[in-house]
């Protein structure tokens, strides 16, 4: 153990073999044929990207002009992770029996949560994971809180759609999902929730929060959103920020 080398912080780099060799796994397709001219294509667009010593370890023949490639390289650049700031969601969060006593003690009523899958999206297992009872990966969804009263809306649900119901529940919070994000088709969906909801009149009634892979905390809010859960979120994230900003909102 005394022979274990230290990790400098100010100079982060990927770790392979050995601490600060470098090395990195890339893995791409490119449309041109198979071949030895194809690898060595593959090798240059590696250099480009600012690593070293670029090896082809595998590539495959993808038919009508393609290439598959897996290759290995080494970095040539560090990062200063002492440095590296990140905005997220800065709360204590609550376990299931936690988030249901402080509903008890400090909202004195049942929270009425509504969620979507929004747009032309048609995937629901973000939403699911969230909302449903049996949750995700042992943890319980939001149907199985006793307090909260929660709504699936599931798949491909129109904003105006989400907002009436917000409306005709009288919703505490909304929660949108989003997992197809190809050409930032995302965007432009969530960015219209906000409006539809300002239009309304009632987004500083709700607490509004989106999901989905390619969501952060720091994008949610720059749309407009008071909370992003990214990968590896679940419902006991969602319901604590949920609880604690309607009391600190004073939206009890």
């Amino acid at each position: 153990m005394e022979n274990i080398q230290k990790v400098d912080l100010t100079r982060v780099k990927p770790y392979g073999d050995t601490l600060n060799d470098g090395m990195v796994q890339l893995s791409f397709t490119l449309p041109i044929p198979f071949g030895e001219e194809a690898s060595e294509t593959a090798k240059q667009l590696v250099k480009k990207m600012g690593f070293e010593e670029p090896q082809v370890v595998y590539s495959k023949d993808l038919g009508v002009g393609y290439t598959y490639f897996i290759l290995y390289g080494k970095s040539i650049h560090t990062v200063d992770y002492t440095k590296v700031e990140v905005p997220k969601i800065d709360i204590n969060i609550m376990n299931r029996e936690e988030v249901e006593e402080y509903i008890k003690e400090n909202i004195k009523r049942d929270v009425v949560i509504v969620g979507a899958c929004t747009g032309t999206d048609a995937h629901t297992v973000g939403i699911d994971a969230i909302m449903n009872m049996k949750g995700y990966a042992g943890h319980f969804g939001l149907e199985r809180y006793d307090g909260i009263d929660a709504y699936n809306l599931g798949s491909q649900v129109l904003n105006e759609e989400l907002v009436a119901k917000a409306i005709e529940l009288n919703a505490d919070a909304i929660l949108v999902s989003q997992i197809v994000t190809q050409k930032d088709v995302h965007i432009p969906n969530l960015s219209e929730l906000v409006e539809l909801l300002e239009a309304e009149g009632i987004r500083d009634k709700v607490i509004l929060s989106c999901g989905g892979p390619r969501i952060s905390h720091e994008l949610a809010q720059e749309l407009g959103y008071d909370a992003g859960f990214g990968t590896g979120s679940f419902a006991e994230d969602v319901a604590t920020f949920v609880v604690t900003e309607m009391v600190e909102r004073g939206l009890v």
